[in-house]
């Protein structure tokens, strides 16, 4: 018969192994930019992926629920009429997006579930009240 620390130590074993399987086979995807997500959006079709970049200026349609997130050299149309959307959506808000990428009439559309903005800085005020 085993002994009763030699048990133990098996138990704590199997525990912990099942523990870092779980981790490994449940790690979140990484964030892309929008850059990243359309060098190559073909293999990223139809998957679940999280994507951050930079809503352009006077792209946000309410009446479409959509609005155009952009990088450095690439944009991508955002649907949020399905998502949960943080307050603070607007003209050049860095933006954090979950969801899945669709090829719907000749473009990429990216359907969020979920929209997070970043804050907007304390200094923001201060430093145009300095300027003025």
């Amino acid at each position: 018969m085993i002994a009763r620390r030699t048990r133990f130590l098996i138990i704590g074993a199997l525990i912990t192994i099942g523990l870092l399987g779980v981790i490994i086979l449940e790690a979140p995807e990484p964030t892309r930019t929008v850059d990243v997500l359309m060098d190559n959006p073909d293999s990223l079709v139809g998957k679940s992926i999280a994507i951050r970049g930079e809503v352009a200026d006077g792209s946000i349609v309410n009446e479409t629920s959509t609005f155009t997130l952009h990088g450095d050299s690439a944009s991508v149309i955002i649907d949020f009429s399905q998502a949960s959307v943080s307050n603070g959506l607007g003209d050049n808000r860095t933006v954090y997006a979950e969801g899945i990428l669709r090829f719907e009439d000749n473009q990429y559309v990216f359907e969020a579930k979920i929209i997070k903005t970043s804050c907007p800085s304390k200094y923001e005020e201060q430093v145009e009240q300095q300027s003025e």
